[in-house]
């Protein structure tokens, strides 16, 4: 047995030990713990800044992409947004004990179905600190320890942020050991944890198709798939322009590294009007367009050097989660087109329809299949900070345990209790 076998598995013992004594937590507890890391985010802001910019200088050696590099960054303000968000899963309910189902059965005894913990949950994830304080606030809300593997490219920001954590966890005299890291184990740490059937409960990959493909492809661990977003916005022929081109811009240039920006642009052909201000905007504002010949009527001849670039559209095009600045266009000549399109080269994230039309916006939310389906509004709002839930563990792109944006309540499974006074089975 190899020394990081070892180590895993001795991080996973101590991961199982802290979630039986979190169990016993009750919400006020919980929620003190919470609050001391929120004021901890607060506090040590200066030290966690300092440790983020060394690891954005050696990723900026190291040649990480763009979009990496603005996930791993963090600012005052995203410090400050990331202490708020901890704050707002403080208001939420306690996701723990809550009767899901109950009746007497006909003997007497009382049967209800309530909710639990997961137990232990690990999450592998790539360049996103934020994922380490949104992880661990959800998982102490409803009651899991977890096991992280943040990755190198934030491993000084991750280790700032995890002293944090754990500090709170041991000023309020909850178990420190529900919260640690495996970062100092590499990828074959990671190996490890996706091998640790039976002592962790569920793992959660948030990355790119890279990542998440190689944690389901060789994990034993049972694992909810996240995150991947080829995400599409079809402009319908009664779309208003206006509305087109602020939805459109929003979902594209908002923040254009997340998995719930635009990537695909589906127009109407008779929806000349709203195609025109779209993509003449988006041009404007720098996005690179990969169109087809039908698109490209609807684009100046010449391009200012601050434009994007107009490039024709390939069928790898519309299978691309760009990450960046740029946007798959296609024109097509139907509802029924457009939906076949998305059901083609959907990851099952997000996709929105901009309409007029409430027969053609039924129809949509009816037969497009994904996690999320938006009307005449920006991708941008499946987030789980949008929905309410505070922070999110992922967004699934699976059907089966929860689906969409994960909070506290998707950390939870359930188990029957049975109150009896001697009853027997005849």
């Amino acid at each position: 047995m190899s020394e990081t076998t070892t180590a895993i598995a001795e991080t996973s013992r101590r991961a199982r030990e802290a979630s039986r004594h979190l169990v016993r937590l009750d919400r006020s507890h919980k929620d003190r713990t919470l609050a001391a890391i929120a004021a901890g985010l607060r506090e040590s802001a200066t030290s966690l800044l300092k440790a983020n910019a060394e690891d954005l200088e050696a990723g900026r050696q190291n040649g990480l992409t763009k979009a990496l590099l603005d996930r791993l960054a963090l600012t005052e303000e995203r410090v400050e947004k990331l202490a708020a968000s901890v704050e707002e899963i403080i208001g939420l309910e306690d996701p723990i004990g809550r009767v899901i189902a109950g009746r007497t059965m006909a003997n007497g005894v009382r049967l209800s179905q309530v909710t639990v913990p997961l137990g232990v949950v690990g999450v592998i994830y790539e360049a996103r600190p934020n994922v380490t304080v949104d992880i661990a606030a959800l998982c102490l809300k409803s009651g899991n320890a977890c096991i992280l593997r943040g990755g190198s490219a934030a491993s000084k920001t991750n280790e700032t942020l995890l002293s944090i954590i754990r500090e709170a966890l041991r000023s309020t005299s909850a178990p420190v050991e529900a919260v640690q890291s495996i970062d100092p184990y590499g990828r074959e740490g990671a190996d490890e944890l996706m091998s640790t059937r039976g002592s962790v409960d569920v793992l959660i990959p948030r990355g790119g198709r890279e990542l998440i493909q190689r944690v389901v492809t060789h994990a034993k661990v049972p694992v909810i798939e996240t995150g991947e977003g080829n995400v599409h916005i079809y402009l319908d022929a009664s779309a208003d322009p206006e509305i087109a081109r602020d939805v459109v811009l929003n979902a594209k240039t908002s923040r254009p590294s997340v998995c719930n920006a635009a990537e695909t642009l589906l127009i109407h052909a008779e929806a000349a009007e709203a195609a025109e201000e779209t993509l003449r905007t988006l041009h404007r504002a720098g996005v690179g367009l990969h169109v087809d010949p039908r698109a490209r009527d609807w684009l100046p001849l010449e391009s200012p050097d601050t434009a994007g670039e107009i490039t024709e559209v390939t069928n790898e095009d519309f299978a691309t989660e760009y990450l960046d600045l740029e946007l798959a266009v296609g024109v097509v000549d139907s509802l029924d087109e457009a939906i076949a399109h998305i059901r083609r080269h959907s990851t099952g994230h997000t996709e929105a329809i901009v309409t007029d039309s409430v027969v053609s916006a039924e129809r949509f939310v009816a037969e497009v299949d994904s996690a999320a389906v938006v009307v005449n509004a920006s991708t941008r709002f499946t987030d789980g900070g949008e929905f309410g839930l505070g922070a999110e563990v992922g967004i699934s792109t699976q059907k089966m345990h929860a689906r969409g944006p994960m909070g506290a309540g998707e950390l939870t499974t359930t188990k029957w209790v049975l109150r009896g006074e001697g009853q027997i089975r005849l």
